[in-house]
C-alpha cells in the first residue's frame, strides 16, 4: 500500500499548497480527471481478482473520496477568502443614500404653480395671456385708468417712482397688471378674452404683504358681456381652483376708479380650523375685486363705450396660494430657503391640467 500512501500524500500536499480556486481545479484535474491518478488507478479494479477488490479496491475508493472531500474543502475555503477579499477591495459605504435625480430632487415655486393652474382654467374657458411690461409710464399705470391727476387714489397705493426723465416723467414700478388691458385693447379689437399674470410692486411689507407681489387680472371686453357672464367666470373658476363640487359667492358694492360698478367678492368658507376650507361652513372671505369696465377706460383703450363693453377683476396671487396650500407668510415666498420649497414645491413633471387635477 505504499504506492496509495505516497499518492495520498502527496495529492493531500497539492491541495492543501494550492493558493487560489484555478490551482486547486488544476490538483482536481490532476487526480480526479479522466486521465488523474486516481482515474487510473480505479481502471485497474476491472482486472483484479475479488480478494484484491476487497483490500486494494476498497483502498483505492477510500483514496478517491478522501481526495474529493479535500478538495471540495479546500475549495470552499479559497472562495470564501476571495470573497472576502474583494470585498475588502471594494468597499461600498451603503449608508449613504442614493442621490435623487435632477428632476426628483427639483421643485416648482408655488407661484409657478398657481400661474400654470390659473393658465389650465382660463385656457379651458377660451383665453389667451397678455404680459405687459413690469416699469411703466403713469398714463398707463394712472390717467388711461381713469386716475385723474391730483387724485388721491394715485398716492393710496404707496407707489414706486423713479426719477423724472430728460422729458420731466416719472416712471413708475406698476402697481397693478392693469395697464396690460390698456395695452391690449390699444392693440387689438374686440372681443377680448385675456388673463394678465405677472408681478406689481407697492411699498407695503408684513405677515400678508410684500414690496413686490404677484396678481392677475381678466378682461373680457365684446358687445353684450354682463355682469352674470362675470359671475359665472368667477364661480367656475373658484370651483375649478379650490377643486370643489360648488362654491357660495357673494358680490359687495365697493369702488375701483377704473370700473363702474365695482365689487367686492367674498368666498363661504370654514375657517375653524388650521387650513381654511372651501364650499362648506358659514364664514366669508374677500377674495377677488371686479366690475365692469369703466367708460372712460374703453375710451382710453380706444374704443366706443356706446359700442362695446366689458368686465375685469383682479386678485393677488399670493393670496390665493396661501389660502389653497396652507402656507402662513407671504414673506417666505421670496425668502429662497430651499427647505421651504422642498417643502411646499412642486414636482416639475407634475403639470396641473383640468381632467388630471390641478395639484394632483
Amino acid at each position: 500500500m505504499s504506492d496509495l500512501e505516497n499518492l495520498r500524500s502527496s495529492l493531500l500536499a497539492e491541495i492543501e499548497g494550492a493558493a487560489d480556486e484555478a490551482a486547486i481545479e488544476a490538483v482536481r484535474v490532476s487526480a480526479l480527471g479522466k486521465k488523474g491518478s486516481v482515474s487510473e488507478l480505479l481502471k485497474t479494479l476491472g482486472g483484479m481478482s475479488a480478494e484484491e477488490r476487497q483490500t486494494r479496491g476498497a483502498a483505492i475508493n477510500a483514496l478517491k473520496t478522501e481526495v474529493a472531500e479535500a478538495i471540495n474543502g479546500r475549495k470552499a475555503m479559497l472562495r470564501d477568502a476571495a470573497i472576502e477579499a474583494r470585498l475588502k477591495a471594494e468597499t461600498i459605504d451603503i449608508s449613504l443614500p442614493v442621490r435623487a435625480s435632477p428632476a426628483e430632487r427639483g421643485r416648482i415655486h408655488p407661484i409657478s404653480q398657481i400661474v400654470d393652474e390659473i393658465t389650465a382654467i382660463f385656457g379651458d374657458m377660451g383665453f389667451a395671456i397678455a404680459e405687459g411690461p413690469d416699469i411703466e409710464t403713469d398714463y398707463y399705470n394712472f390717467t388711461a385708468l381713469n386716475f385723474p391727476e391730483g387724485h388721491p387714489a394715485r398716492e393710496m397705493h404707496d407707489t414706486f417712482f423713479f426719477q423724472p426723465d430728460d422729458n420731466g416723467e416719472r416712471k413708475v414700478l406698476r402697481t397693478h397688471t392693469s395697464p396690460v388691458q390698456i395695452r391690449t385693447m390699444e392693440a387689438q379689437k374686440p372681443p377680448i378674452r385675456i388673463i394678465i399674470p405677472g408681478k406689481t410692486y407697492r411699498q407695503d411689507s408684513d405677515a400678508t404683504h410684500s414690496p413686490m407681489f404677484h396678481q392677475v387680472e381678466g378682461l373680457v371686453v365684446d358687445r353684450k358681456s354682463h355682469v352674470g357672464n362675470m359671475r359665472w367666470i368667477l364661480e367656475e373658476f373658484c370651483k375649478a381652483f379650490f377643486e370643489v363640487d360648488s362654491v357660495t359667492m357673494r358680490f359687495r358694492p365697493s369702488f375701483f376708479p377704473f370700473t363702474e360698478p365695482s365689487f367686492e367678492v367674498d368666498i363661504q368658507c370654514d375657517r375653524s380650523g388650521p387650513i381654511v376650507k372651501f364650499g362648506e361652513g358659514t364664514d366669508w372671505m374677500e377674495i377677488l375685486g371686479c366690475g365692469m369696465v369703466h367708460p372712460n377706460v374703453l375710451r382710453a383703450g380706444g374704443l366706443d363705450p356706446d359700442e362695446f363693453q366689458g368686465f375685469a377683476w383682479g386678485m393677488g396671487l399670493d393670496r390665493i396660494a396661501m389660502l389653497k396650500y396652507g402656507m402662513p407668510d407671504l414673506r417666505d415666498f421670496f425668502n429662497a430657503d430651499v427647505r421651504w420649497m422642498n417643502h411646499y414645491g412642486f414636482r416639475p413633471l407634475d403639470m396641473p391640467t383640468l381632467f388630471g387635477g390641478l395639484s394632483a
